[in-house]
């Protein structure tokens, strides 16, 4: 089996294909879902924010929060995809990757795998996770 992994990711997907041929064709080997990365901001918070008062005076504010709910998501499907690609490196069955993927799953992506010592990484920032695996094929380089 090969153990040139591409990863193909969006929000609430990603598709993990092997090639065995530098110049073949990918073969879907597992997918991750994670449907949270579909849902809207309002579906995604259980309630209004809180409110408090300022140190001097009456009035009173809505608390915000650092990170927005989808930007949460986000960072957790990033960490499931390179705990997945973490454990496949530590089994022996992948010693490069190729992520494919848009910017910003793409730096969470980055942030994740780049403690994994031994992983050779490289990048493809594109969006083609509703494409078949012949589509994909297409919008990588020639040779992986």
């Amino acid at each position: 089996m090969s153990k040139h992994w591409v990863v193909v990711a969006d929000q609430s997907k990603a598709r993990i294909f092997t090639v065995d041929d530098p110049h073949g064709p990918l073969l879907e080997v597992d997918e991750l879902q994670h449907p949270e990365g579909r849902e809207h901001e309002r579906d995604l918070t259980s309630d209004l924010p809180g409110r408090a008062f300022d140190s001097k005076g009456h009035a009173r504010h809505a608390m915000g929060t650092s990170v927005e709910p989808s930007q949460q998501e986000a960072i957790r499907f990033a960490k499931q995809i390179a705990d997945h690609v973490h454990a496949a490196h530590n089994d022996g069955r992948c010693d490069r990757l190729l992520l494919v993927s848009g910017p910003t799953l793409l730096g969470l992506l980055r942030d994740n795998l780049m403690s994994i010592p031994g992983l050779q990484v490289s990048e493809l920032e594109k969006n083609l996770g509703q494409y078949d695996a012949l589509e994909i094929r297409k919008h990588l380089p020639a040779r992986l």
